[in-house]
């Protein structure tokens, strides 16, 4: 009998041992996907403040966010409205586009597809494609655009303006101006 106890004994040992010994299974990771690629960061419906020694110079709103921290950008998309404001605080202009990107470095941004900058006193300027430069306080495009004022239709391959579209200059233009 005592034998038998050491035997049952022997092989409840054997099988506890064996019983913790199970393979792991690894969770599986799609080789398709590089993680390199992917955003440290996403948000919705969300909005970016940019300023200078306290001051506000842009506020952006953006339907859909992505921050690679790799390349130090930030995408934008869904429909993306840029509110620009001068020294004193006051909003002199509005931007919107259906996407574009922030630059993390520098904070210039690039905007793309339906782009449409209208300044507080309704001058109106359209394009596929527009930069802004945070640092000059500039908007700039070599795309075509279209600016409306209450004096002129202009056209042309080219353009560059302060952010309020009171100072702008299109490059091989051509339209149409009233004079008096």
């Amino acid at each position: 009998m005592k034998s038998f106890c050491i035997w049952i004994s022997l092989l409840s040992t054997t099988m506890l041992m064996f019983s913790g010994c199970e393979e792991k299974i690894k969770p599986s990771v799609l080789s398709t996907i590089d993680s390199r690629t992917l955003p440290q960061q996403e948000s919705w419906n969300s909005t970016i403040v940019v300023s200078d020694s306290g001051h506000i110079t842009a506020i952006i709103l953006a339907g859909y966010i992505r921050v690679f921290e790799s390349d130090q950008k930030t995408q934008m998309s869904q429909g993306v409205r840029v509110r620009f404001f001068n020294p004193q605080g006051i909003q002199t202009s509005v931007l919107t586009s259906d996407e574009g990107n922030v630059d993390e470095a520098t904070n210039n941004l690039e905007a793309r597809k339906n782009v449409i900058v209208v300044s507080s006193d309704s001058s109106r300027m359209t394009t596929e494609q527009l930069f802004w430069d945070n640092q000059r306080q500039l908007i700039y495009t070599p795309a075509y655009v279209q600016i409306t004022t209450e004096k002129d239709k202009l056209q042309g391959h080219g353009f560059e303006s302060d952010q309020s579209l009171k100072n702008y200059r299109i490059f091989r233009v051509t339209g149409q101006s009233q004079t008096e």
